[in-house]
């Protein structure tokens, strides 16, 4: 089992402040994972380093770091994989990185559910910390808007009868497709619904549909909720599972 290597970065003097945020990177090539960790702490952030894909999933079951900087190529079990995994019981922001440019890979990586993608020819520490910073402002703005302070102004309201709904206090345009995924989701918040179970929410007559269209009802669903309040991202997708609403 490969050893974490950790740092304690830059923190404040005030003890008022947040801690610094923690990083995983996930990369077996020391030279490289080093200047990852030594511009990751410059930056003022903690970062543990694993050389081993096997290892990830624990790794963030047990310590929950704030992201994780995921190499494709890694032994035991490579960033795919790996991401897949993650996927499967956490929304840690993940970060990509790879030496092939390839489309595909893009596609694939984001499809799994990875928040970005980084190509490490021509490798740039600088570019990559940028990135680790404009995820975890995203990221920390989603939290702040879902926080229980915020919950009055965050709530959602639904009229079944009148096929309306609220969010934030903003009525929102709906077509009754997206509002039976949006009341199907809203009946069971914070639990997983499968693409077949949306499926048969989409249409009162039961006309047969794919499995596709849930993903693209979905995405227009989202798409409106985050008008509303840029940067939330109510609707959460677990892969090869479903869809999940948390408010």
């Amino acid at each position: 089992m490969s050893e974490p290597v950790s740092g304690a970065g830059i923190s404040g003097v005030n003890g008022a402040l947040p801690p610094p945020a923690h990083i995983l990177v996930v990369e077996d090539e020391p030279k490289m994972a080093a200047l990852l960790i030594d511009y990751l702490h410059a930056a003022g952030y903690r970062a543990d380093r694993l050389a081993d894909g096997r290892e990830v999933a624990a790794f963030v079951r047990g310590r929950q770091p704030d992201l994780v900087l995921l190499d494709i190529m890694l032994p035991g079990r490579d960033g795919f994989e790996v991401c897949r995994e993650l996927r499967g019981f956490s929304d840690v922001p993940i970060i990509m990185l790879t030496a092939r440019a390839d489309e595909a890979d893009r596609l694939a990586g984001l499809d799994l559910g990875a928040d970005d993608y980084i190509c490490k020819t021509p490798f740039s520490p600088r570019e990559i910390v940028a990135r680790v910073k404009a995820i975890l402002r995203r990221s920390r703005r989603a939290d702040a808007s879902t926080a229980p302070e915020g919950k009055g102004a965050a709530a959602l309201h639904i009229d079944a009868a009148a096929y309306r709904a609220t969010f934030r206090g903003v009525a929102l345009d709906l077509t009754p497709v997206e509002f039976r995924l949006l009341r199907s989701l809203a009946a069971v918040p914070g639990q997983v619904l499968s693409r077949e179970v949306l499926l048969n929410k989409l249409h009162d007559d039961h006309r047969a549909v794919t499995d596709r269209a849930v993903d693209a009802h979905i995405k227009n669903l989202r798409r409106k909720l985050e008008q509303v309040a840029p940067g939330c991202e109510p609707i959460r997708a677990v892969y090869g599972v479903g869809f999940r609403l948390e408010l």
